[in-house]
């Protein structure tokens, strides 16, 4: 069985999911909870009541309650005009009111911090708490259903602290080790595995004997796909912007892996690599590298389109699309999805198997070791799809 990997799932944290704790350049522009251990840590109950351990205490409670707990949010300062830069977010430091009945005081252990936000982030106005997925704990709870210690994921955004009424919680699924990381449930056995698990089977309904395309392959979504597919018995070329990550490619099972910014032609590549054409693209660039590749489709071929990581950062006019003659005449099948459609036991069934994956690897030992640590969470969302290898470098520029 090819290997399913994610940077963040070796015995070392990953950068992104971003561990909450000491490192940045800047002392002031970190949250306050130290990057917890990769096992669980046993509980002890302290003066304020909260269940945590003590690498986790952040002394923002008063002896007797939660009531001044102090949460600092990165917040948006301004829209983003082409890369997002220091100078469009804010620290702010925001005093949390008593938990009413019904309520739970969340303290987040990772954040994720993901390209999509970069569009996401439109919906927002200027000084709100930037949006994303984090790993938190129930520090205080007036919610029987979420005691406290729980560990849930909430769409609680870039801060250290939060209150949910316990609509929007999910609880870590019951199966997960105390010896796998948390960050995982931010990155393989999360929204960017889920991304690729559903793109890829779902979309793209990839089977035994296929060809797949995925690109911007590095990624964390990318890597995910490449492997499932290869689960699956099809044949995979992945296109990365690095020869590091092509390395990391060919490791982990791909077939055929190139360098699209070295390479001489990029019709020419694809032809070497599938002289027959691909049954499956799975896009996370757009723009013209997907142009090329549907002229290159088979019959009925099929598209999943996850992201255009090439056009974010677009401030000019935006690239043609494919070409209407290919499209139509290979009657290929081009979607858009978000990972959210699908939900209840599809998506747990989804996750259990990720992390049935995501453990025989880490039993066999075959987990790949890169690390890049950037000191802000800004150049983890230039491009690098979410938190799988702990990049620093965009896949497209």
């Amino acid at each position: 069985m090819a290997p399913i990997t994610s940077q963040d799932s070796r015995p070392q944290e990953a950068t992104n999911p971003r561990p909450l704790g000491p490192g940045s350049k800047e002392e002031q522009a970190e949250f306050p909870s130290p990057t917890p251990a990769p096992s669980r840590p046993k509980f002890r109950r302290w003066g304020c009541g909260a269940l945590t351990p003590p690498s986790l205490c952040t002394g923002t409670c008063s002896p007797r309650s939660l009531r001044m707990v102090r949460a600092k949010n990165w917040t948006l300062k301004k829209h983003f005009h082409g890369h997002p830069t220091d100078s469009d977010f804010e620290l702010k430091t925001v005093e949390l009111p008593p938990l009413n009945n019904g309520e739970v005081l969340l303290e987040a252990l990772f954040l994720s911090v993901d390209p999509y936000m970069r569009l996401g982030s439109k919906r927002l106005k200027e000084g709100d708490t930037m949006m994303g997925q984090q790993v938190a704990r129930v520090v205080e709870s007036k919610n029987p259903a979420w005691p406290v210690g729980t560990l849930v994921l909430a769409y609680s955004g870039w801060a250290s602290h939060s209150i949910s009424d316990g609509q929007h919680l999910e609880k870590l699924l019951t199966e997960w080790p105390d010896t796998l990381p948390l960050s995982l449930a931010l990155g393989t056995v999360g929204m960017p595995g889920l991304t690729a698990y559903f793109g890829l089977l779902e979309i793209c309904g990839a089977k035994s004997g296929d060809t797949v395309l995925v690109n911007a392959a590095a990624g964390a979504v990318g890597a995910v796909v490449g492997q499932i597919a290869k689960i699956k018995g099809c044949k995979v070329v992945g296109a990365a912007g690095s020869e590091e990550k092509v390395d990391y490619l060919k490791k982990i099972g791909f077939d055929f892996a190139f360098n699209y910014k070295t390479v001489k032609s990029l019709e020419e590549t694809l032809k070497k690599a599938a002289p027959d054409g691909y049954n499956c693209y799975f896009d996370n660039v757009g723009g013209e590298f997907s142009n090329t590749v549907i002229r290159q489709m088979k019959k009925f071929g099929r598209v999943a389109i996850c992201g255009a990581i090439s056009m974010y950062n677009s401030t000019g006019q935006l690239p043609p699309g494919p070409s209407p003659e290919s499209v139509l005449y290979q009657e290929i099948r081009m979607e858009g999805f978000l990972c959210t459609r699908w939900k209840g036991e599809v998506r747990q069934k989804a996750l259990k198997e990720l992390l049935t994956w995501v453990l025989e690897v880490r039993g066999s030992g075959a987990v790949p070791q890169l690390d890049t640590r950037p000191a802000s969470p800004v150049p983890l969302m230039w491009g690098n799809p979410s938190s799988g290898l702990g990049r620093d470098k965009d896949e497209d520029n």
